[in-house]
Parts: structure tokens; sequence; C-alpha cells
């Protein structure tokens, strides 16, 4: 757990969007106990998580742990109260899953989909949770279903690229793909992703290298595809690198005098050492 507790700070994206997760459940008239309770331990570990984070290398690893401790026991105390509240259990297993508990947190998500199969986050982090553990055929049902129930969420289509690329051979060996199908519905979960989040760099980024992961890579496109997302980034590092995914390309299209071209506007030192690699790969290949 202790390993698990000095990246902590990266729960609090999640705890900060259960509010969010929890949208689809009914609304009632008025706020519970158990509802108000929930609102308060979930507001604990969001403070806790942004200290975390903020405080960074110079956390208090023993301070962390026992207000980690502390909320564990809230969220049991609640559920021990009211046993039937789904919404406690989604936030307890997602903070049991962000500090190393597994097992523990699969349980939790569990009884949550037992009291109400209508929630995204459950089934999107039983997918995770069975991907991380090399169970990719059994994730894809799960993530689809959290598609189906919330189609706009675009979190949702980039973890449906990266399962249908981290677990292509045993989707291809058991016949739920074709590697034809399968780099189809690849390639359309990570542009599905990117479309949804216009503004997610990273999303834009995992999309263009889709291009690259097909059977046979589609360089026209990619090349389009990071054209794109150039004019969307930050000048220095961040486009530059771009360049190197462009120059790349078009290299191995055989097209040496462009490629070299697109280099020479790579000059950002951490970035040197990749573009001599690519200029070495043309020498190689005989673009003096």
């Amino acid at each position: 757990m202790q390993k698990h507790l000095r990246t902590a700070g990266g729960a609090l994206a999640a705890v900060a969007g259960l509010l969010l997760c929890l949208a689809p459940l009914p609304a009632p008239a008025a706020e519970t106990l158990a509802e108000k309770s929930l609102k308060e331990i979930v507001a604990r570990e969001r403070h806790v998580f942004k200290r975390a984070a903020d405080e960074g290398e110079e956390l208090d690893e023993a301070w962390l742990r026992g207000e980690v401790q502390s909320i564990i026991n809230s969220y049991d105390v609640l559920i021990q109260k009211s046993p039937d509240f789904a919404a406690a259990y989604v936030a307890y297993g997602l903070l049991l899953g962000k500090v190393g508990m597994t097992r523990e947190a699969v349980g939790m998500l569990l009884k949550a989909n037992k009291l109400d199969q209508n929630i995204p986050v459950v089934k999107n982090e039983m997918a995770r949770h069975l991907a991380e553990d090399g169970r990719m055929t059994e994730a894809l049902p799960w993530l689809m279903a959290a598609i189906d129930l919330e189609p706009d969420e675009p979190l949702y289509h980039y973890h449906l690229g990266k399962l249908l690329v981290e677990g292509r051979d045993d989707f291809i060996h058991t016949g739920q793909f074709s590697r034809a199908s399968l780099d189809k519905a690849m390639l359309e979960a990570f542009r599905r992703a990117a479309e949804l989040a216009p503004k997610n760099i990273p999303y834009a980024y995992r999309a263009a290298e889709a291009y690259y992961d097909l059977e046979t890579p589609q360089w026209d496109d990619a090349l389009k595809a990071w054209a794109a997302l150039e004019e969307k980034v930050q000048p220095g590092v961040e486009q530059q690198t771009i360049r190197l995914h462009a120059a790349n390309i078009l290299i191995k299209q055989g097209k040496g005098e462009l490629a070299r071209g697109m280099l020479g506007m790579v000059t950002e030192g951490v970035l040197l050492k990749q573009k001599q690699t690519l200029l070495d790969q043309l020498a190689k290949a005989g673009d003096k």
C-alpha cells in the first residue's frame, strides 16, 4: 500500500468526478442522512488527496496513510448503516482502487453493480481492473456496457481503444475479432475519444499514434492527424515532438528530403537525441 500512497494524489481526479459519476442515480426529493455523510467523506477525501498532490516529494507518508485509513473507516461505517446505498460502494471502490487495494475495490464495485446496474463508472472500473489483471476478454463486456450507458464519455472510448490494442492477440485468438475488424474498432475508439474531448491533447496524440497500430499502417492519415494536432499544441517541445513523428513517417514513406526538412525544425535540446536517431536512419537509407 505504501507504494500506492506515494502517488495517491492521482486519485484526486477520480474523486473530484465522483458526484458527476453518480448523476445517473435517482435524485430524491430531499437529501438523506446517508447522502449527506457521503458528500462529507468525498469532500474530505478530495482535500486529503489535493494536499498530497500539492506537497509532492515533501509529502508526509505517515500522515497520508493515517488519513486514508480514517476515510476507509468512515466508508465502513457508512455502508454498515446504509447497506443498500449504491453510491457509497462506488465511492469506496474508487478509493480502494486508487490506493492499491484491488481485490477489495472489485468487491465494492460488484456490490454497487448488484444494487444498481446502470452506473457507467462501475462498468468502466471493473473493466480497468480486469484488464490490469490480464483478463482482456472479460473486461470488454464491462467496458461496452459503460459506453452503452454513457456514449458521450470520452474516457470510456479511450479505454476501449487501449483495451483493443493491449488485448489484440486474445481477442483475435478467441474469434471475437478479426484483425481487420479489431483495427477498425480500435481506430474508431481513439478517434471518438478525441472528438468528444477536442481540448484533450493526450487523446488526440493517441488517436494519431493509432494509425501505427494498424496491420497496414495508414501513413498519410497519420500525417494529417499530426498536422492537425500541431496547430493545437504549444510552440517549442510540444510542436517539435510532433515534427519528429511526422519526420519518422516521411522516412518510412521514403521521402527523405521532406523528412530532413522537418527535422531541421527540431531544435529543442531534450529532443536532439531522438532527432539524431532519425538522421542516422536517413543516412543508412542513403539520403545524404
